[in-house]
């Protein structure tokens, strides 16, 4: 049951704030959407990106019609294709905009191959009928386990060395060179992925504080800060998991 909890509490700060932006947000009037009984050979699936051809052969394989596409589109290639697909696949790149909603009449679905929605108009969505899903634990570990990496490499220097080493130099001085057993790693935003970092980074011996925009219960012996400002005094190394919101632009030397 602690799982559980710790599960849903851990995504309600992006959910909240995405709540709080859209309702700010205004939206044209959109026609109404009425759903009608299709066979799988008559739906049309837009995927774009490069997504796993083992999706799309899943795809095909329960009957649906599936236009793959290695490369994202732009909103003006989107506007003039759109029209006749029933769902979108996405990652990062790819942007639905309100302009790409209102060309897509029989759109039913978005889906996202990624952590956040971010580059979907939520509030043209959700007016049109149109539900959004992502997947908030698509890539989660692998993003914790890069941050430990690069924070191994910038704490060790490796990217100096390997550029020496490169131009002839063997430079075997360790001066300004840590290890980051019993160092501080400072997170902000301590969801999916600053959870999952926490115990990684934990596990190479370090001590980990966190802050984010509700009170979590933390994993191990993580410790949450009551500002930002508290936790960057008291960081050896800051990392930031936060969504791309109005509230989070500039975050760091506003």
């Amino acid at each position: 049951m602690s799982i559980t909890n710790r599960t849903s509490v851990a995504a309600s700060p992006t959910f909240s704030v995405q709540d709080r932006a859209l309702r700010r947000r205004s939206v044209q009037d959109i026609p109404p959407r009425f759903l009608h009984p299709l066979q799988n050979d008559r739906i049309r699936l837009l995927i774009l990106e490069n997504i796993s051809q083992e999706a799309v052969s899943a795809f095909r394989t329960l009957g649906f019609h599936v236009d793959h596409y290695t490369t994202a589109m732009t909103e003006d290639q989107l506007v003039e294709k759109i029209a006749t697909y029933h769902a979108i696949g996405i990652r990062s790149k790819t942007k639905i905009t309100q302009r790409v909603i209102n060309a897509a009449p029989r759109l039913l679905a978005i889906g996202c191959f990624c952590i956040g929605t971010n580059q979907v108009d939520l509030n043209a969505a959700a007016a049109a009928g149109i539900p959004v899903f992502n997947s908030p634990f698509s890539n989660s570990r692998s993003v914790a386990e890069l941050v430990m990496a690069e924070l191994i490499a910038l704490s060790r220097q490796l990217f100096e060395r390997s550029y020496e080493l490169r131009n002839g130099t063997w430079n075997k001085k360790s001066k300004g060179c840590w290890e980051v057993r019993g160092k501080t790693l400072g997170i902000v935003g301590y969801g999916h992925i600053g959870s999952q970092l926490s115990v990684l980074a934990e596990s190479f011996g370090m001590r980990v504080l966190f802050h984010d925009i509700i009170n979590i219960m933390p994993l191990g012996t993580a410790r949450q800060m009551p500002t930002l400002s508290a936790l960057l005094a008291d960081s050896d190394f800051v990392t930031l998991h936060v969504p791309e919101l109005p509230e989070t632009t500039n975050l760091i030397s506003a």
